[in-house]
């Protein structure tokens, strides 16, 4: 019994999965161009389907693209003359303009369009049909005329879409700004949109084109989303000072929430915008009725005026870091602000007993694991600046237990393997950067990868190492913030070491020495020597980098710049600045950014 079953199972569903196969085997035909037998396997799944309308289009399709016009003209006829059907009056026309008939193509598509007088419920269907054939055109013209006969429906992003596929950037923005209007939580999409067609150039036609439609809005109806859409132009555009006008306008008519002004504070410091991130901070210190915003705008503002000082200003910023700490307490709130004080008590006072005192009583407090993990990470890098590598070793290897496969312990990983480096203990440190090649951040990973290429290409020159441990002094040096100290080892380098491999590595990394202290011609000269010298080795694209960056950004030099990006693009493909340096090229020669 079972036996028979399975027997008229079997005779039920081989039909459905030859049909099934024979459908997959003309689509296969098709697209490798093999026609004739396209045709032949879809009339037959026509002929087992009659009125199957996929199969009579693509049969139509088939005898297209075999030029039989007249063939897929008597198909069409066919069905056309039982029904009227518009798609298949689109089809028609489409037959007709392919046979250069332009003015009886015209007639069928204008039979189409006339339709959805009628039953503009058919709106979709027919603009779709148009599209399908790239005739943009007429299905814009049925969108726009199913949204006269039916105004509740909307096509705006129907055309939008199509609007930008001819180019016509202001149709575009025009009707993805209607869609806003009625749909505002679409922004988050529409500005996806937009960034294909702007650039950071303010004077960009299509830049103006944007902000003048948003500013009509603005004045006829004033909503969050308008300020909203202004203050992320200004944004794209590094115009950092006018989006805080749109931000206090809409924090002004809203002012449940200081998050935004936030976000444009820190875009502006990343960007390294300080005054305008400053006067944002303070905007929003005025505003803030919570401590956490309080607490967090205070210290952003002083991380940007320890990042601009000079050794002048550091007594005025001690005392306000004292008087913080004073107003707000020591307590687990105030843990970043803690952090941030040990920071510029070891880094830029050079007072490192007293930072690590400091983060020694910090460590009493009641802390969360992940909060006594990042004090003992500071603990253990001032004693790396103070030479006392076994115990920052240790505070490293209990952050890596305690905290176990987290970021934190990954960081810590990196830092024994580069306090290791520091000893001079270079295969030690190379067994734990080998490890961290897989770490799941990417930033510690390419750190880790950059270090062990440094050690790996060079502690073979000599059985002394001398050079890698020079190096890994002068290194330290900079870790300490001892910059003109380094500068002078990695001259020793230079001058001792020639011919060496680790030569263009103390050319570079004296090179970023020089941009710290603002030396850029002497950073530019460096740079040129590693393209002179060391144009094949790995360091070429980040000497390019460097130098389109000190151009674009220091210097003003636009032509220069460019040269330096472009070659990037040309020549160093795989480079992590690519697609970096390919967007500022674009830039800089004034195109939309896509």
């Amino acid at each position: 019994m079972r036996f028979l079953f399975y027997i008229l199972t079997v005779l039920v569903l081989l039909p459905v999965v030859s049909f099934g196969q024979s459908d997959a085997l003309a689509e296969d035909y098709f697209k490798r161009g093999d026609y004739e037998k396209a045709l032949i396997t879809y009339q037959k799944l026509y002929d087992n389907q009659k009125g199957s309308t996929k199969y009579m289009f693509k049969i139509v399709e088939t005898l297209q693209q075999l030029e039989r016009y007249q063939e897929a003209k008597e198909k069409l006829n066919e069905r056309l003359s039982r029904y009227y059907s518009p798609t298949y009056a689109i089809e028609m026309g489409y037959n007709y303009q392919l046979m250069d008939s332009l003015d009886m193509a015209k007639e069928y598509y204008n039979s189409a369009i006339a339709y959805i007088e009628e039953k503009p419920n058919f709106v979709y269907t027919v603009a779709r049909s148009f599209e399908d054939h790239a005739l943009t055109e007429q299905a814009i013209q049925v969108y726009q005329r199913g949204m006269e006969l039916q105004p509740e429906k909307n096509y705006n992003i129907q055309l939008a879409r199509l609007y930008g596929d001819q180019g016509d950037v202001e149709g575009m923005f025009t009707n993805y700004i209607d869609y806003i209007e009625s749909n505002p939580s679409f922004i988050h999409n529409a500005k996806r949109a937009f960034s294909d067609f702007l650039s950071e150039d303010s004077e960009n036609s299509n830049n103006q084109t944007l902000r003048k439609l948003v500013l009509k809005k603005l004045q006829t109806t004033p909503e969050v989303f308008w300020y909203e859409l202004l203050s992320w132009q200004y944004i794209q555009e590094r115009a950092y000072s006018k989006a805080f006008v749109q931000e206090k306008a809409l924090y002004m008519r809203f002012p449940e929430s200081l998050n935004r002004l936030i976000e444009l504070a820190s875009v502006a410091l990343d960007d390294q915008d300080f005054d305008i991130s400053l006067e944002v901070f303070q905007y929003i210190l005025d505003n803030a009725q919570d401590i956490e915003t309080q607490l967090l705008a205070h210290q952003y503002r002083l991380d940007i005026m320890v990042e601009t000082a000079t050794a002048k200003d550091y007594n005025s910023i001690q005392k306000n870091y004292l008087s913080l700490l004073e107003s707000f307490g020591k307590s687990e709130v105030t843990l970043a602000l803690q952090l941030s004080y040990a920071k510029f008590l070891a880094f830029r006072l050079q007072q490192t007993n007293e930072a690590s005192n400091f983060l020694r009583n910090t460590l009493k407090l009641n802390l969360a694991p992940f909060q006594e993990g990042s004090v003992k990470m500071l603990i253990a890098d001032i004693l790396v600046i103070q030479e006392k590598f076994n115990e920052a070793l240790i505070y490293y290897t209990q952050i890596q237990n305690n905290l176990k496969n987290s970021t934190l312990s990954q960081e810590a990983r990196f830092k024994v393997a580069k306090t290791s480096y520091y000893k001079g203990d270079f295969d030690w440190a190379e067994s734990q950067l080998k490890i961290l090649k897989a770490a799941t951040s990417q930033l510690i990973a390419n750190d880790a990868l950059e270090l062990k290429l440094l050690i790996s290409d060079n502690k073979y020159d000599d059985s002394t190492q001398t050079a890698l441990k020079h190096y890994a002094k002068a290194d330290l040096l900079a870790f300490q913030n001892n910059n003109q100290e380094a500068i002078s080892l990695l001259d020793k380098i230079l001058t001792e070491h020639r011919g060496e491999s680790i030569i263009d590595e103390a050319l570079y990394k004296q090179a970023q020495l020089f941009e710290k202290e603002k030396l850029y011609d002497k950073a530019i000269t460096n740079y040129n020597l590693i393209l002179t010298d060391y144009r094949e080795e790995i360091l070429a694209d980040d000497a390019h980098f460097r130098l389109a960056e000190i151009y674009n950004y220091i210097l003003d030099n636009n032509e220069l710049a460019k040269q330096h990006y472009e070659k990037i693009i040309f020549e160093h493909q795989d480079s992590i600045y690519f697609i970096e340096a390919r967007k500022k090229f674009r830039l800089l020669r004034g195109d939309a950014i896509n």
